[in-house]
């Protein structure tokens, strides 16, 4: 398995009706129809009564349970996943050879609810990822019962990170991140924990060629209320992948490539038989630190500060009228030399000033502002 050969594969196979960072159930129902393999079913329903799907593919010996969007606004593994289903309905040796030797049971939107209103947490506004223990929530339940019924032997916990994170305390985007969780307060390292950081290891290794510096991993302190610490607790192989940004990508639409070369690096090396010994691997991957901010302006004068300062613009992600809308919004002003912007605009000492002739306010919202009477947008 190569880069060359998985981003061929997804150039075929992508899906076209799922596309940017707003993905429903509505979306999903427009693609399931288009599948023949998979025994598709609804497993159970959220709290608003929308039906929860998984997709059961292949009928191999190794059983790997995957889910995505357990937080609603986390879509761009759900778009991969498609992808991949899209491959599986196709006869290429890779698909047939992953559906002989594997039985995948996927969900790919775990909390409709929070998908349909582009939210983290569910209807009744609980992070079903902190829910783990409890078990308070239908889509918690859910997940819990398809757990114990398919009794994995691997899981894959798909979800999306902020802008803001950079691999390790550097001037590179954590483009995607990692975890093999800790499943106990003393985080030792046990068998399945080393499996899952050898399975992160080798994907590492794979796409360190297409964005170099640009993977880093979770810090590993101990929840059990997290879904991946209690299943990693209950001693299966469990891998968290995040899917973070990349340069000029708010629709995350080449982290989705990356997503499902990634997913699909993670099912060869199962496949394969996950050698054990290359987990120390794993710890050469940086640790996230929050080193970003969408949009910088360098060197900037405002007339209510006597010194220079950077502007730290972020955008805050709103749905309106059913469309995502990235609004920015001043998150800080001072000196910010050890951190970086996506994009970043330098005011060489020049008044920076809203198309209102008013000074930027840490909390206020800003689409444009005027620079040396030049207007610039503040959109992506």
């Amino acid at each position: 398995m190569n880069l060359e050969l998985l981003n061929h594969l997804f150039s075929e196979v992508k899906t076209p009706e799922l596309y940017g960072r707003y993905i429903t159930n509505s979306d999903i129902e427009k693609c399931l129809g288009n599948l023949s393999k998979p025994k598709i079913s609804t497993i159970g329903y959220s709290v608003e009564e929308r039906p929860i799907y998984s997709l059961k593919l292949g009928n191999g010996p190794i059983k790997i349970l995957l889910w995505s969007q357990m937080h609603g606004n986390e879509s761009t593994s759900t778009k991969a996943l498609f992808d991949c289903f899209n491959l599986f309905e196709t006869d290429h040796e890779l698909g047939k050879r992953f559906l002989e030797e594997c039985t995948l049971m996927v969900i790919p939107v775990l909390n409709p609810d929070g998908a349909e209103r582009y939210t983290r947490v569910n209807a009744n506004e609980v992070d079903l990822n902190r829910d783990a223990q409890d078990l308070s929530q239908p889509e918690s339940k859910v997940l819990r019962h398809i757990y114990t019924d398919f009794k994995p032997d691997y899981c894959f916990n798909l979800h999306g990170q902020r802008t803001i994170f950079s691999a390790g305390e550097t001037e590179h985007v954590a483009t995607l991140s990692f975890l093999s969780p800790a499943q106990d307060e003393e985080r030792q390292l046990t068998t399945n924990r080393k499996a899952a950081m050898a399975i992160i290891a080798e994907i590492n290794e794979l796409l360190q060629s297409e964005i170099p510096n640009a993977i880093g991993r979770y810090d590993d302190g101990f929840n059990l209320n997290c879904v991946g610490d209690t299943f990693q607790n209950f001693g299966v192989p469990t891998l968290l992948y995040e899917a973070g940004h990349y340069k000029n990508d708010y629709d995350r639409e080449e982290v989705r490539r990356l997503m499902f070369v990634a997913i699909l690096k993670g099912l060869d090396v199962i496949v394969n038989g996950v050698d054990i010994s290359k987990y120390e691997a794993y710890f050469g991957i940086p640790e996230n630190a929050k080193c970003f901010y969408d949009i910088i302006i360098r060197n900037a004068k405002c007339s209510h500060l006597d010194d220079l300062v950077d502007i730290a613009i972020q955008y805050k992600e709103v749905l309106i009228e059913g469309k995502l809308q990235f609004v920015p919004i001043v998150e800080e002003l001072s000196k910010l030399n050890n951190k970086y912007g996506h994009k970043e605009i330098e005011a060489n000492g020049f008044l920076v000033k809203t198309t209102d002739n008013f000074d930027l306010i840490t909390g206020s919202e800003i689409d444009f502002v005027i620079v040396n009477n030049e207007r610039i947008s503040l959109k992506p």
